[in-house]
């Protein structure tokens, strides 16, 4: 890592704090409602993922990194797309899409078709599955940016992320990753669609 990318991006490569999934939805969540980038930090790194040139803070390991938004016209910042990391579904979150299907074995919750099934999600059990995983193991903090779409390859060619995919090919990991998401998402299209809480219908 060079000295200046090292500097640009200490807040989140030496963040002063981490933040936990209760503190980031309580009534005094922290995060601001400004344009930045954030970072991911893990307690328990998911089954197979590659972390020995992570960082790694009090036992806490960096696995992720995005930007909110991702462009000027997006209405996106920080606050909200922190927020749908921690409780969203997979369908909205790629974080939470690449945990359900690294966590699968663990979990017993597979990737599948939901709603009109166009969707896919880990339903709504596997979402609380999830949820609780990352109240126990998922930590976050994030640098405020007006631009943060301009940095972001520099962020990604500066730090080992093992769990970003997007314009991270030189990742020895991104490949694996890229066709484990792809497999669940084919093994959900043949499954029958799932209602919401997992229980099977008809398609």
């Amino acid at each position: 890592m060079q000295g200046g990318c090292a500097l640009e991006f200490k807040q989140l490569t030496s963040p002063l704090n981490l933040y936990s999934r209760r503190e980031v939805l309580s009534k005094t969540c922290p995060i601001p409602n400004e344009r930045g980038l954030y970072a991911w930090f893990f307690k328990e790194v998911p089954p197979n993922v590659p972390a020995d040139t992570s960082i790694e803070i009090n036992g806490k390991v960096l696995l992720y990194a995005g930007i909110s938004p991702k462009n000027e016209i997006s209405k996106q910042n920080l606050r909200k797309r922190i927020k749908t990391h921690f409780r969203g579904n997979a369908e909205g979150s790629t974080l939470r899409l690449t945990l359900g299907v690294l966590l699968e074995p663990l979990s017993g919750f597979p990737l599948r078709r939901v709603g009109s099934g166009t969707r896919m999600t880990l339903t709504h059990e596997g979402e609380q599955w999830l949820d609780e995983w990352m109240r126990t193991n998922a930590f976050v903090c994030w640098m405020e940016h007006e631009f943060p779409w301009q940095i972001e390859n520099e962020l990604l060619k500066t730090i080992s992320l093992p769990l970003n995919i997007m314009d991270n090919d030189h990742h020895p990991f991104a490949k694996h990753l890229s066709k484990l998401r792809s497999i669940a998402k084919q093994n959900a299209r043949e499954m029958p669609i799932a209602d919401e809480d997992g229980l099977k219908r008809q398609k």
